[in-house]
């Protein structure tokens, strides 16, 4: 069967996405999204692999989508200012796609180069926006994965409504980017000091004398 006329992968996905936005990515099929297209689900097999060729290609897309936000808010910002933008574009995206951010969760499969790249490149940006805190090695790669269980941990709550006290979210997030870049201070500190790694930087924060 041959491609119907104006059907492709970014129509698809975009479809794909509506649907995960408004209703749960749980509630994406291939016969939903062949409804909202006006096609047979057959036809969808012509750019995707089923159910799983589409998430993946859905977590591709959301991570470029994802980056491209993160990395049109450094343009002209540096330091703090720089880790701030990137962090408020994370949530904003969070908002705006919570469905498709859902399908960028998972880490890319060993043999999936598209997920990997897109993955590569937005940990790419995350790290440029960090080299003005002169983090050597891998030390680095913990501060980006800190980064991202900071937010992906305040935009899961906000999605799900856990948040009840009448409080402004975006104050509390706001106050959640201070204590990371206070945090940030506090680590170039200890490596000027000599801790420079992980695990030092956990036996300095057991050490209760």
């Amino acid at each position: 069967m041959s491609p119907r006329m104006g059907l492709d992968l970014p129509a698809i996905l975009q479809a794909a996405t509506e649907i995960a936005d408004q209703q749960g990515l749980e509630n994406v099929s291939l016969a939903g999204l062949a409804n909202k297209l006006d096609v047979r689900s057959p036809s969808l097999y012509n750019h995707v692999n089923g159910l799983p060729g589409l998430r993946k290609k859905m977590a591709v897309y959301g991570i470029g989508l994802l980056t491209a936000d993160m990395r049109h808010a450094a343009v002209g910002r540096s330091g703090d200012e720089a880790l701030r933008a990137i962090a408020r574009a994370y949530v904003s995206f969070v908002r705006k796609h919570p469905g498709l951010y859902e399908a960028t969760l998972r880490a890319p499969e060993a043999d999936d180069e598209d997920h990997r790249r897109e993955s590569e490149a937005l940990v790419a940006l995350v790290v440029r926006v960090l080299d003005v805190y002169e983090y050597q090695g891998e030390d680095v790669y913990y501060v980006v994965r800190c980064f991202r269980s900071m937010l992906h941990g305040f935009a899961s709550l906000e999605q799900q409504g856990g948040f009840g006290m009448p409080l402004g979210l975006d104050d509390t997030l706001e106050l959640l980017i201070d204590a990371f870049l206070a945090g940030m201070r506090v680590l170039k500190q200890q490596r000027v000091s000599g801790l420079t790694k992980p695990d030092a930087w956990s036996e300095r924060a057991g050490d209760t004398r």
